[in-house]
């Protein structure tokens, strides 16, 4: 099989980035490793309304349910309420990632891609030592796709950046071990997302509800790695679980890693781009990667159609890539790499003191940029670390 880019990874990085290519005339091919696109689903499915209406035309049938905003709650159960457009970026919509993911391929396979379901790609095909396509196994037959690009959109355990000898490797304070269970209770706030704080509920990471209707909603937690042991995210969960939803059902189970790096080195090298969290192009504050997933799918997708109309596809030759998510998905990145720093450093003393500080403040017209702000204005001595990011 020949064509102009192979992409392996079907999520919304690597559907975007298929749907843009295509639209601009490359013929394209999407491979997805499991049978069936966005499932298993490993993600909250939290995304904010305006931004994705910015990416794509939204359709009823994707969006589970559409939330007021946020609740965050300190130990101490001192709680804060945000609207959903100050919320930001994973507040406003609750995604079915299963509907969703397959809806973004389904557009890219309208587009003119060609996507290949249950096909796992095995390595890099080269030439003179240049990445040159893949090699891949296909209901248990070997396939070979040449192709002048590939893009690595393989998720968290991206293997297309070793094999081009991107370094994406993670330290165990750059990744946040999860779990999540999608919980059944009559006491689930269909109305808002819950953020909860805590070290000894998460060690370092936060614990996550986010309602998908009928008193339905995913409910997760994230350790940072360094604070985290063989099973703990997992025991950790069940543990809020019982505590907070006595009389709840788990009707579902997942498990994962979410980067929380901040941005890498390069993403790009000769014959191939990384995107989403392939990319490390995840919030290491939030751990939503969503969006910033398809934003920079599209960016790649309008670099690709650039760089093999003009048959260079060398590292300089996609380097405006590098430069343009770098200027607008990594600045953010690289100023919420700072804050998640500062922050798994708080004890539970100072996560009460600062949400307690907040108490009488109007924060309807606040977004998380404005409230550190406020926050520091309460608490200077605390916050005196992150003052160049604030002030």
């Amino acid at each position: 099989m020949k064509c102009d880019v192979v992409v392996v990874g079907a999520g919304p990085g690597g559907s975007m980035f298929s749907k843009t290519a295509a639209e601009a005339g490359l013929k394209v091919v999407m491979l997805e490793k499991r049978q069936e696109i966005g499932d298993p689903v490993r993600c909250a499915e939290g995304v904010g309304k305006r931004a994705l209406s910015k990416m794509v035309e939204l359709d009823s049938r994707w969006i589970a349910s559409e939330v007021k905003g946020a609740r965050i709650i300190a130990p101490d159960g001192t709680s804060i309420v945000m609207s959903e457009d100050k919320g930001g970026a994973e507040v406003g919509y609750v995604l079915e990632r299963k509907v969703f993911d397959r809806a973004l391929a389904e557009n890219a396979a309208r587009a003119g891609a060609k996507v290949l379901v249950k096909t796992r790609a095995t390595g890099l095909l080269r030439k003179d030592g240049v990445p040159c396509g893949v090699t891949a196994m296909r209901f248990g037959e070997a396939l070979r796709i040449d192709a002048p690009l590939v893009i690595g959109a393989d998720g968290v355990e991206s293997k297309v950046g070793r094999w081009a000898g991107i370094d994406t490797a993670l330290k165990l304070k750059d990744i946040e071990t999860c779990a999540q269970f999608l919980v059944q209770d009559s006491s689930i706030d269909d109305s808002y997302c819950e953020f909860y704080l805590g070290n000894s509920i998460a060690p370092a990471g936060y614990v996550w509800s986010f309602p998908k209707g009928k008193k339905l909603a995913n409910v997760g937690l994230g350790v940072l790695g360094s604070r985290s042991k063989p099973g703990e995210a997992l025991r950790l969960l069940r543990q809020f679980v019982d505590k907070r939803y006595p009389n709840g059902r788990a009707v579902e189970m997942v498990v994962g890693g979410d980067p929380c790096s901040g941005p890498i080195e390069s993403t790009v090298a000769d014959g191939v781009m990384l995107v989403g969290d392939a990319a490390r192009q995840t919030d290491p504050l939030t751990g939503g990667g969503i969006l910033n997933a398809m934003e920079a799918g599209i960016i790649a997708g309008e670099v690709a159609a650039k760089a093999i109309s003009a048959g260079d596809v060398s590292a300089s030759g996609l380097k405006e890539y590098e430069d343009r998510w770098r200027a607008t998905i990594g600045r953010h990145i690289s100023r919420s790499y700072e804050f998640k720093e500062f922050f798994v450093k708080l004890s539970d003393d100072d996560l009460n003191r600062l949400l307690g500080s907040l108490k009488g403040e109007d924060l309807t017209k606040t977004d998380l940029r404005g409230m550190l702000r406020v926050l520091f204005r309460l608490n200077p001595k605390l916050l005196w670390e992150l003052r160049h990011l604030v002030i």
